[in-house]
């Protein structure tokens, strides 16, 4: 019999082709109360239809960004993109195409990504902030 606070818990999926950041981001979210669903390339995330996708700018197959632009066109669900790049150009491209922010994997993967999982957390509504 299937555990009744696992239909309330909020999904997120997890787009990520490194397995030990992808392990890490996935245990961040499950102990804040998500579901997580793992995902190592983009191209099958959109038909899990989460309440949040966090993703890989770098990944080597598929572009996020256009990814984030063919989701806002759908859906409001929030998106956070994990970034190891300097390049500032490559953030305001990802924040332009629709993501809600972005975290550094270099710096910010551990407290901010934790903030921004109660700041993207849906409401009993299923509306975003």
């Amino acid at each position: 019999m299937a555990d009744m606070t696992e239909s309330v818990r909020p999904t997120a999926v997890v787009v990520e082709d490194d397995l030990q950041i992808r392990a890490f981001v996935s245990r961040a979210l499950v102990d804040a109360g998500w579901n997580v669903i793992e995902m190592s390339a983009i191209d099958d995330a959109w038909l899990h239809l989460p309440d949040l996708f966090v993703l890989e700018m770098g990944l080597p197959e598929g572009d996020c960004v256009s990814f984030i632009a063919a989701v806002r066109q759908r859906s409001r669900v929030p998106i956070i993109v994990m970034t190891a790049r300097v390049d500032a150009s490559e953030k305001m491209r990802a924040l332009a195409a629709g993501a809600n922010d972005y975290v550094s994997k270099l710096f910010g993967v551990g407290a901010r990504f934790s903030a921004l999982l109660q700041r993207f957390r849906p409401h009993p509504t299923g509306e975003y902030q």
